[in-house]
């Protein structure tokens, strides 16, 4: 469930969001602005700083969040949309450093498991092929005798 404002932790957030946001960049975000802008749960954000990837600023005791903060979220999302572990997603986002230092190692594991991925996905695809093909070939002829040929 989401935190609403009469919540003590959210109403701190947002307290501590709007004392030290830039109002140009908006470079603070507290937990339930990142809930809804992701349509998530607290406790899904929650998971994920349990699992080490996320690491949001404690600020008077409530959650902060920074853009980099919110940019990983959004990747540790996209990455479970398409099927990656939570091993995998740390280890993609450890690799980029506290700089961006290893960027070029992110994008080599990137090429890596994406060809791995492909390969996988290519060979169902051609197993799914096989089997429609069976299938049709099986269906022509059921519908073949049905019709008296």
């Amino acid at each position: 469930m989401l935190d609403t404002p009469d919540r003590p932790d959210d109403t701190a957030a947002q307290a501590v969001v709007a004392s030290h946001r830039d109002t140009d960049t908006g470079e603070l975000f507290g937990i339930t602005e990142l809930c809804r802008e992701f349509g998530i749960t607290l406790r899904t954000i929650r998971f994920y700083e349990d699992k080490g990837l996320l690491a949001p600023r404690r600020v008077n005791g409530a959650r902060v969040y920074t853009r980099r903060d919110r940019a990983r979220l959004a990747l540790i999302l996209r990455s479970k949309a398409i099927g990656a572990s939570l091993a995998e997603i740390k280890h993609y986002l450890d690799l980029y450093g506290d700089n961006g230092e290893g960027r070029t190692q992110q994008l080599a594991y990137v090429v890596e498991r994406t060809d791995l991925a492909i390969r996988e996905l290519e060979a169902k695809r051609a197993g799914l092929d096989a089997t429609l093909a069976e299938l049709r070939l099986i269906n022509e002829t059921a519908r073949r005798q049905l019709d008296g040929g």
